[in-house]
């Protein structure tokens, strides 16, 4: 976890229950999942196997050991998980090289948290090195901690990254609005007991009680994610 948390960004906006952002990344900030996608084809190619489609569902939004694990069994491709996962990094640190494209509403959304000095997180399953080079397009600026996949004993879906991303600015989880666009993600905020915001990329999601799902970052803003925390 990297942290930059000054103390003006740890008290809660006057007249606002809502103590901090917290924010996925691949899919719900950056245009990115399907990136993903294209390189797992590429590198089980490289191995002798063709992907069926229907297995990007199961993969999507996971961290890279459940998805690379998967992906070995259903092809039965003979490598170990640890190469495979260097192979995907790599290929993916590659394609985002020169930059990634945002998802229509992120960079609108970022500046709006930033401008109200909202405590604002990135969390997300995606290793180290990969969360710097993608904050490079980003800005990193707009984020006062980030939290990675490869950082954390047990990453998405269970809670822990995001009960360590309240934890970083001393919120509770219930007074933390989640953005996210995978089931995955959205089981490992709401098990934290975040308020969630799902914008689905690849698969559906249901909304739910503490749930919303609206189809683009587009209508998401300030005093919708203030709602979200309000409506108990």
């Amino acid at each position: 976890m990297t942290s930059t948390v000054p103390a003006s960004l740890t008290r809660t906006a006057e007249g606002s229950a809502l103590q901090a952002v917290l924010l996925d990344m691949d899919g719900t900030l950056v245009d990115t999942e399907g990136f993903w996608w294209d390189v797992e084809v590429e590198v089980f190619a490289d191995l002798g196997h063709r992907l069926d489609e229907a297995w990007r569902e199961v993969v999507v939004g996971g961290p890279m050991t459940r998805s690379a694990g998967y992906l070995i069994e259903v092809t039965g491709a003979d490598i170990s998980l640890e190469k495979l996962t260097v192979l995907l990094n790599d290929r993916f640190e590659k394609r985002i090289g020169h930059g990634v494209p945002l998802m229509p509403g992120a960079a609108r959304l970022l500046a709006e948290l930033a401008a109200h000095e909202v405590p604002t997180a990135l969390v997300s399953a995606s290793h180290r090195r990969i969360i710097d080079r993608v904050l490079d397009s980003v800005g990193r600026h707009h984020f006062a901690l980030t939290v990675a996949g490869d950082e954390v004993t047990r990453t998405k879906p269970h809670p822990e990254p995001y009960l360590v991303a309240a934890a970083g600015f001393g919120a509770d989880p219930w007074r933390c609005a989640v953005v996210e666009d995978t089931a995955t993600g959205v089981a490992a905020a709401e098990a934290a007991g975040c308020r969630v915001v799902a914008v689905p990329s690849v698969a559906p999601i249901a909304p739910a009680h503490g749930r919303a799902v609206v189809s683009s970052l587009e209508q998401v803003d300030l005093a919708f994610l203030r709602g979200l925390i309000a409506d108990e």
